[in-house]
This record gives structure tokens, sequence and C-alpha cells, in this order.
């Protein structure tokens, strides 16, 4: 099937062979089911296929399973004869084991190449979202950003920001006054938030070097697209973490890539696994966000597929423009999942040759229902489709052999060493003490103009004698407890306790210049 992805189809009861079009693999795409039906084998051909035409993939590996794609399957797999048997029943006449090109990438750095951002290309919508703050709080993370862009103070990882946000708690004050209140219950919370992300190991992901997109979007030396698998089993414990930075990835493929256009193929596939965790009481500015980068990205070249249990865990909005759909078996075991499956049916074009509500609930494991776009992007009618069997080796490889792909891969030994130029913290670090060794300066110079007052007074006292006349007397006396007050003050002036004061309100002075 020139020209495209082919899915499944044939054999009793079913259509003819099904397929997903390239020049429409750009307008996104829907793969759902509930647990246990075949979504992650559907997720696993998809990106053999895109692969096998020169279309690179990023995928996530929530389960730990898709490193298989960098492995042949073998004759000796206990699925062998059923795979063959399918094969030969829905047509696929060329079916034949075959091993990917694959790039593994991990957050942690545990089981691939270590993938980061900054700071300040994450932005504070999506950090917001990441923290889980408030308006106000949300508020308060603009004001920190406009301050970095106005003053050159590079964010790249966490302690740039929370020293950002240090400085900003002590020039509350001013910083108010000019973009609105800024309280420090609010920096509390958000400092408290930056900690909670640090724990989770969420500071891996800020840092430099950043990603650069080319790398996700290679060929290999034959032409096929390269499959880049982001190792998801350990960041699915910290679900908001895993959201946002697909999210981003997302946002910046967006902004960064030309326009193109509707191309023969896409540029590049992203599939979405656990879309769900996107969704999941996120706020509406961040919905029309995604809703808004899902509509224009297809013009870059990328299709994005999200794949999920339910079709109800996608916003309707963006459900929409979802053309390329396979739907595997949805239960209804509740009155809420039997309308759940009612409204999914909804959303096919009707086939007269059975129901769509019926297919969905009965179609087995390995089996769904599907509907791509057609000629000039119009759906196609719903069928019954058989998936067509991996090539690729069905569950994952061997640890030794992951780390032998990871060091022989294009990109082996970019992004391991991670680097850390001046960036907010070193300056802002560099003017508290700058200021401080002003602060100490200045404190050495008053004391040193003290100290000699009171030589020269002492000086006077010895020449004129020890005799005090009656009107000298009256000036010391006259001061009463005003005086003492003085003396006391200025004597923890002089001790330890009087310089930290000092030199914390030189500090909060010199620190904004």
């Amino acid at each position: 099937m020139d020209g495209t992805i082919f899915i499944g189809g044939g054999g009793e009861n079913y259509g003819d062979k099904q397929g997903l079009l390239l020049k429409y693999a750009n307008r996104h795409g829907l793969v759902a089911g509930a647990t246990g039906t075949g979504k992650t084998v559907t997720l696993q051909i998809m990106a053999e296929s895109f692969a096998a035409q020169g279309v690179p993939v990023f995928l996530s590996d929530v389960k730990g399973d898709l490193s298989g794609l960098a492995k042949a399957g073998s004759a000796g797999f206990k699925l062998h004869e059923a795979f063959t048997s399918r094969a030969e029943k829905i047509g696929f006449d060329d079916y034949s084991y075959d091993a990917f090109p694959v790039t593994f990438w991990d957050l942690y750095g545990d089981q691939g190449h270590p993938i980061r951002t900054t700071v300040s290309e994450m932005g504070p919508l999506l950090l917001s979202r990441l923290l889980e703050l408030t308006d106000a709080q949300e508020g308060v993370l603009n004001i920190a950003f406009r301050v970095a862009d106005e003053q050159g103070l590079g964010l790249l990882d966490l302690k740039d920001l929370q020293a950002l946000l240090v400085w900003v708690g002590e020039n509350a004050k001013d910083l108010s006054l000019r973009y609105g209140n800024v309280s420090t219950a609010s920096i509390g919370a958000i400092q408290r938030a930056l900690l909670v992300l640090e724990n989770q190991g969420g500071h891996k992901l800020f840092g430099e070097p950043a990603l650069e997109l080319s790398d996700i979007m290679r060929t290999d030396t034959d032409g096929r697209g390269r499959i880049s698998i982001l190792a998801s089993d350990k960041l699915m414990g910290a679900p908001r973490l895993y959201a946002t930075f697909l999210l981003w990835l997302l946002s910046e493929l967006f902004e960064e890539l030309p326009e193109v256009g509707d191309p023969d193929k896409p540029k590049l596939v992203f599939f979405f696994d656990e879309a769900h965790l996107l969704f999941d009481d996120a706020p509406k500015a961040l919905v029309d966000k995604v809703e808004q980068v899902a509509r224009l990205i297809r013009s870059k070249g990328v299709g994005v597929y999200f794949v999920t249990q339910n079709p109800a865990d996608v916003p309707e909005d963006i459900l929409g423009q979802l053309g390329n759909r396979i739907q595997h078996a949805l239960r209804a075991f509740t009155a809420k999942d039997r309308r759940a499956l009612k409204q999914a049916a909804e959303t096919y074009r009707d086939n007269p040759r059975f129901s769509t509500e019926d297919a969905i609930r009965e179609v087995g494991v390995g089996e769904a229902v599907t509907s791509f776009l057609e000629a000039k992007g119009a759906p196609g009618v719903v069928e019954r489709t058989l998936i067509r069997p991996p090539s690729s080796q069905l569950g994952p490889i061997e640890p030794s052999e992951r780390k032998a792909l990871i060091d022989a891969s294009p990109i082996a030994g970019k992004y391991e060493t991670l680097q850390d130029r001046e960036s907010a913290y070193e300056v802002l670090t560099k003017r508290a003490a700058d200021a401080a060794k002003e602060a100490e300066e200045a404190e050495r110079r008053e004391e040193e103009a003290e100290s000699a007052a009171e030589r020269e007074y002492r000086a006077g006292r010895r020449y004129s004698g020890s005799k005090v006349g009656r009107s000298t007397s009256r000036r010391k006396s006259s001061g009463g407890f005003g005086k003492a007050v003085t003396d006391v003050v200025i004597k923890e002036l002089k001790g330890t306790t009087g310089k930290r004061i000092v030199r914390g309100i030189l500090g909060s002075l010199f620190k904004g210049r």
C-alpha cells in the first residue's frame, strides 16, 4: 500500500485492508481502548510503519514494553504461529521480522540519554501547571519571569528560579508598586512547590545542554525514521511532571518548526500516551492552549496521536480535530460506561453492515474499530479491523542490550555531562556578596571615623585639664534616658549583632544595582 500506513483488516466479518494515508497523517489521531485490549501493540505497529516510511517518531514508554522496537521478533516467540496466521488472514503478504532504529531518552538519565529543557523555555504558564499554583501565585511567577527578562538573568535550572524568587521577595515593595502585589506568602508557596518538584526528581528536567529538536527528528543512514522512546515507567510516579514535559515538547515543536503546509508525509509523529493526564484538572487556559497547538501544528508537518482508555478523556474541541481513529474495546459495566460507549460510537461515520456501538463493545484483543481520513480529508466509514502483528520484538529488550544501543547512538555523549554556566543564581549570588562586602567596607570606614573622633575628644580633655566646666556637665547630664538608649544602640552596632543588621539593610539596597 504505497503512501499508506498499513493497520490491518481482512478476514471474515471484517472489511478490506485498512490503512492510514501518509499525506493525512498530520491530521492527528486517537488510539483508545480499555486496559489489556491491545493499545500498546497498536502503538508499536504504527511506530514501525511510520519509521519504515522515513518518518521520525517520538513516543513515551509508560509500561517499559516498547524497547522491543529496537530488536527483531523471532520465530521462537510464543505468539509466532498466531502472528503468521493473522498476517496471512489479513493479506499482510510481506510480513517479516525486523528491528528499527531507536534512540532511548530518560528524564532521569538512567535508561536513556538525559533529556532537559531550561526554566526559561518552559515558561511561567507550564511551570504554574506543573507546580499546581493558584492564580495569585501564577501572577507572582509571571512577575519573576518579567524581572529576569528585564535584568538579563538567565533561568536555566531550579536553583536559578529559587534565587530569583528570593530576590523578588527582598524587593517585593518596589516590585509591587510597578507590577502589582507581590506577597511573601505567594513566594513561600512557590518555593515549597519547587521543593516538592525537586524531591520528585524534577530538577533533572531543567538545565543544559537542553534538547535540540533536530535530535528527535532524525532519519537513519538507510532512510528510515528514528524512533525516540522516552522511558516513562518511573516518570509516571510524577504524572503532572510527565504530562507537562510532553506538552512543553509539543509547544516547542509548534513554536520552532517552519510552516510546511500539507506535506506528502509528516516531518514527525508524536504519540501522547496516557493522554488523560494532560487534561485532568487542567485550567481552561491550558486546554485552550492545547487546542490551539493541535489545530495549528499540523501545518508544521507534525502529527499528534493521543493514546488513552476512553475518548471522553479528551476534550470535545480537541477530539473533533482527530481525524484518524483506532478504537479498541470499551467495557460498559456501569451506566456511566454505557453513556461513554454510546458517545464514542456517535463520533464515527456509520457502516450499514453493523452497529458501531455493538462493535466497540465486542471486539477482542488485537481487534479494533477504525476510521481513517480518505480522499480530500473526509472521514472514512467505520470498519472492524484485525490489527496486523508487529515485526519487532513484543516486550522489552534486556538492560545490557539497551545500554549497548545507548552507547552506539549517534548522539552518545552529547547530553550526558551537565553544564552549569553563569545564570541567575551566580549573578544574584555575586550581587549579594558584593553588597555585603561594600556594607562591611562602609562599616569599617564609619568605625575608623568614630575612633578618630574619640581620639580627638580624649586629646582635647588631656590638654584642657581634668576640670570640667559647669556648662559641659549640664550638657552631659541633659541627655537623660534618651542618651542612655543611644549609648546602648551604638554599643550594639559595634558588636556582631549590629553588623548583621547594617549588612542586611545595606544589602537590600545594593542588591538592586
